[in-house]
């Protein structure tokens, strides 16, 4: 979850590192640090975020063409001045960052104490940076040799930068489990948890894969290889990521211009993929495996977070389109409970960054048992990308704001688009629907321009619940997912306390919670189950509830009862999640930001959960 960087060539180290670090910061905010090599190696970190760093950093040598940088989000150690990143090594010659946990840093840790190692830090990194001085000094290795072989004693996940005084022309990078990324440049090198901080310098990029180590040597070419020393050839990619899609564009928050930018996100995500005129849903990455689908006896949605309520959505679309059980599963806890998956299982892999951790467990787990894995992500090369057999890319674009905007409805999207093409196959829908949705689909855009209009009535709305301590949300069927994910956003971002729940199931206890003071968000669209919410509104009502309802254009019955009413464009039932969750994702920004909370980057949170 934290961010690295290091950069290596002819310029000035510090800059790069520095504007790379303030790219990354959504993947960590804790504590940040820096490391260069001018004559001395210099070492530079404190708590907070890049902007404290930068200011605790203004009157200290940042000079040097070699360096290290790190942004943490906390996992061993709490965030502090002493546990931030980078970690020096017993001689103080030697500097690494860190993204990942060492699951067995305890063990070697004594073991180095039982060597005469002492530790400043409560961290697992520390463990690991003296354990490779440790190698190098009784095997009299190079640096990247003590680096291989220190790594072949390692349990648990990691990507790993070292910095050595007595090697100022190399940089060691290794990962497991943990992203990273090395851009290739005009005699100099970049190396970052992604390709935030590189876009701005060059477009080519080598993904580093599991147990690969970079040796990374100014003036030479690019090396990589195994921690069990077989050589690897690197494979260049070209990005395609655009810098300006890093900017907030004119926005205040990252948030909020990821909010607006969800009309073109969707539109990008269906780009050549559907043509209502000519009847066709066509998903290339999917095709050599459409026949699995086809065939199969279940689904299984494998997910975390919002990437999970997308799932969610998936399960009513495959189950009513392609008829087809779908079960959702959280990634962390089906890696752990000894699933049954049959060869015949379809797993839908669905996570924003390509990198979540448990996601990536459960995919080996999966795979292990022969099923189908089929992967839905937003970074182009990600882990999630290269570990399964097939899938689809969002194209939503770079998201920066930690709670998940247009991520959520991209994933909904291309989801929506393999739910229709194989119930199309399947022959389980009409050719008329079939046509209908494909053309309610391509209007889902416009749609969602004229919700955001809403805004200032939202915003309205926001100013007077911005102090609830607590706020229920409710759905049914094809809503309900997006009650789970409009209570997600409010407690990301603002910590109100915040629930969804099927509407139906609130008479089973929630409704005990009701009283005057509760503000309760109901997702009450027209559809088959509209008369049943208009009936859970009424019963809220009688209990002093206060009632946002997001409603259809034109809706007068539920306007009654409602304290106060968004109105959204109609839209077929199976599409309202697309268009309905976006006041709520406005909602809860404008309650965060009336709070003074940090919208982009809220407390505890990093964008990216790459460790378990």
């Amino acid at each position: 979850m934290c961010g690295i960087v290091g950069y290596i060539g002819t310029k000035q180290a510090y800059p790069i590192l520095m504007k790379g670090l303030q790219r990354l910061e959504y993947r960590g905010y804790d504590s940040a640090g820096v490391a260069m090599i001018s004559n001395e190696l210099n070492v530079y970190k404190c708590k907070g975020k890049v902007a404290d760093l930068h200011a605790f950093i203004a009157d200290k040598d940042i000079s040097g063409t070699i360096g290290i940088g790190h942004t943490r989000w906390a996992t061993h150690g709490v965030p502090n001045d002493v546990n931030a990143h980078p970690h020096y090594s017993a001689s103080k010659n030697m500097v690494m960052i860190h993204n990942g946990i060492i699951e067995n840093y305890g063990p070697l840790k004594q073991e180095l104490i039982k060597r005469g190692h002492q530790f400043l830090s409560d961290t697992d990194t520390e463990v690991l940076i003296h354990l490779i001085e440790d190698i190098q000094q009784k095997e009299n290795v190079r640096l990247g040799e003590a680096v291989r072989i220190a790594l072949n004693q390692v349990v648990g996940a990691y990507a790993i930068v070292v910095l050595s005084k007595d090697n100022p022309n190399e940089l060691i990078a290794a990962k497991k489990g943990s992203p990273m990324v090395i851009g290739i440049g005009e005699d100099e090198f970049f190396i970052a948890s992604d390709a935030t901080p590189i876009v701005e310098y060059t477009k080519n990029v080598v993904y580093l894969e599991d147990e690969e180590i970079a040796f990374i040597e100014r003036g030479k070419e690019l090396k990589l290889k195994t921690i069990k020393n077989k050589a690897k050839t690197p494979y260049i990619q070209e990005l395609e990521l655009k810098l300006e899609a890093l900017e907030k564009g004119g926005y205040d928050h990252f948030m909020l211009k990821e909010i607006y930018e969800q009309p073109r996100s969707i539109k990008d995500s269906m780009r050549g993929r559907l043509s209502s005129e000519k009847g066709i849903v066509n998903l290339g990455g999917i095709t050599e495996y459409e026949q699995k689908f086809l065939n199969a006896k279940r689904i299984i949605v494998i997910a975390c977070g919002t990437s999970w309520h997308a799932g969610l959505v998936a399960e009513y679309l495959f189950e009513d389109l392609a008829r087809i059980p779908v079960e959702v599963e959280y990634a962390s806890e089906f890696r752990y409970r000894n699933p049954i998956v049959y060869e015949d299982d379809v797993v839908i892999a669905i996570s924003q960054s390509g990198e979540t951790a448990d996601t990536l467990a459960a995919i080996e787990l999966a795979k292990s048992k022969g099923a189908t894995i089929i992967g839905i992500c937003n970074v182009v090369g990600s882990s999630i990308a290269r570990a399964t057999h097939a899938g689809s890319y969002t194209h939503a674009g770079p998201e920066i704001g930690v709670a998940s905007t247009k991520a959520f409805t991209a994933q909904v999207t291309v989801l929506t688009l393999m739910a229709l093409r194989i119930a199309f196959r399947k022959g389980s829908i009409s050719a008329s629907r079939f046509h209908e949705l494909l053309s309610e689909l391509e209007a889902i855009p416009e749609k969602i321009e004229r919700v955001l209009k809403t805004n200032d009535q939202i915003k309205f709305i926001a100013d007077i619940y911005k102090n609830s301590s607590n706020a229920l949300y409710l759905g049914r069927g094809y809503s309900f997912p997006v009650a789970l994910e409009g209570a997600l956003k409010l407690k990301e971002i603002s910590y109100i306390h915040a629930e969804g729940y099927p509407a139906a199931e609130m008479k089973h206890g929630p409704i005990a919670l009701i009283d005057e003071e509760m503000p309760v968000f109901v997702i009450a669209t027209k559809g088959t189950s509209y008369e049943k919410v208009v009936s859970n509104i009424q019963e809220v009502k009688a209990r002093k509830g206060k009632i946002i309802a997001i409603v259809t254009e034109g809706d007068t019955q539920v306007k009654e009862m409602a304290d106060y009413t968004i109105e959204i464009p109609e839209t077929d039932e199976i599409l309202v999640p697309l268009v309905s969750v976006v006041p709520l994702q406005l909602l809860s920004y404008h309650i965060a930001v009336m709070r003074g909370c940090n919208v982009d980057q809220p407390r505890n949170l990093a964008k990216s959960v790459t460790v378990e």
